[in-house]
């Protein structure tokens, strides 16, 4: 008969936990231990995590800083933690997540279930339309930065449970471990990777933000995706002003928004004809501006409308330019389309989710790629772009299903 542990959680918590975490999948930690490798031992691991969790000597291993290229320059930094240790993470989750989700605010839209970033892309543009100002906020690392007592404050509103406030609390304070095998101490900030990590920034914000939106600006109607958000406002006064009150706001929570990146954007259109220095704002990989746009009736007119940005463009490029199709001479078509056609159909369905012809270079540039390899990979093609462009582009129209894009009609034939 197992001894009473002082706090009870269910095994069977730590099962559904571990197979949501295998379901997300992700890399190993600092302890090099993949999933497969977890799943060697799978009874014995959950049952350690689930002992030493419910007997409150669960201490969670340094988490595993590797630094990803912004897209803007510089680093992000994640923090990756062990298998054992995202699934303690996970039973946290799961039990803290029903207590503050209901409070959360419907225009909140990251890391939630049954909300999506083109949820809020589909409510940003519509409101646009309605609203002549934006205030685009630009948080300088928000992830990086979160008070530690506030957040343990919001924690402590929406639950007593001792066992999830005294794990928060060891993974807030769990250090970095650097690519050299340093430790790293932090006393601020939840990295960005864990898996409660998400949870906790979006209740951080919900009282940083969100409630305090609802209660100083009721008027204006904001999005907010994790750490990147818009409001809107009627008048340029009225953003001016909102914009001076988060400035003050955030600073008083520990955070900064950033000076030149937190703008006032006036959607310009058709009947908006007022000049202002900005007029574009980028929001979840897309670029908001004025652009030509048909009606129904077949009437050209000037919408301010959402595209794929060129920053997401440049980077889906680079993607390609990484896949090193050209060297993939080995390979037959069915093997690359295994390879990228699940990448492009998710580019597709999030990217071409308006505007869909933006996206329409990227999909050429793809096409570009594979003529170079079918060029390298017959000899009849090599000396001959044409000829590989009028071949590939005839295997197109026999198996669209090959590539998500010639399934939309930009074939090879066409550049």
């Amino acid at each position: 008969m197992e001894t009473p542990k002082p706090y009870e959680i269910p095994k069977k918590l730590v099962l559904d936990a571990y197979r949501r975490v295998k379901a997300n999948r992700g890399a190993a930690g600092v302890d090099g231990q993949s999933i497969e490798a977890f799943e060697a031992d799978l009874k014995n691991n959950l049952y350690k995590i689930w002992n030493r969790m419910s007997s409150g000597s669960y201490f969670p291993p340094p988490v595993k800083a590797v630094e990803i290229p912004k897209k803007a320059g510089g680093v992000r930094v994640l923090g990756v933690p062990t298998v054992a240790d995202r699934v303690a993470q996970m039973v946290v989750k799961m039990t803290l997540e029903p207590k503050v989700e209901p409070i959360f605010h419907p225009d909140s839209y990251g890391y939630r279930p049954g909300k999506s970033a083109v949820g809020a892309l589909q409510v940003t543009r519509e409101r646009c339309w309605r609203y002549d100002w934006v205030v685009e906020l630009d948080i300088k690392g928000l992830f990086d930065n979160i008070d530690h007592g506030l957040l343990m404050r919001a924690v402590r509103w929406h639950t007593d449970c001792p066992w999830v406030l005294l794990y928060i609390q060891r993974w807030l304070t769990a250090p970095f471990q650097r690519e050299d095998g340093t430790l790293e101490a932090r006393g601020k900030g939840t990295p960005q990777g864990g898996v409660v990590s998400p949870l906790l920034a979006n209740l951080f914000m919900h009282y940083a933000f969100d409630a305090w939106m609802v209660r100083n600006h009721p008027e204006q109607p904001f999005e907010r995706y994790a750490d990147d958000g818009v409001a809107h406002c009627r008048q340029e006064a009225d953003a001016e002003r909102l914009k001076a009150d988060l400035v003050k706001r955030f600073a008083e929570c520990g955070l900064e928004l950033h000076p030149t990146k937190t703008r006032i954007v006036y959607c310009k259109d058709d009947d908006r004809r007022k000049t202002y220095a900005n007029t574009s704002f980028d929001f979840l990989g897309y670029t908001f501006r004025p652009r030509r746009s048909k009606s129904r009736h077949g009437k050209f007119f000037i919408n301010f409308t959402p595209a794929v940005s060129r920053k997401a463009q440049t980077a889906m490029r680079q993607t390609v330019h990484d896949w090193r199709v050209h060297l993939k001479n080995d390979k037959a078509i069915e093997d690359l389309s295994r390879m990228f056609n699940p990448i492009i159909r998710g580019w597709l369905q999030y990217y071409g989710s308006f505007y869909k012809s933006e996206l329409y270079g990227v999909l050429r540039h793809i096409n570009r790629a594979l003529v170079h390899w079918a060029r390298r990979k017959f000899k009849k093609l090599a000396r001959h772009r044409r000829r590989a462009e009028h071949w590939l582009g005839q295997l197109a129209q026999r198996q669209p299903e090959l590539f998500a894009h010639w399934q939309m009609g930009i074939l090879p034939a066409a550049e």
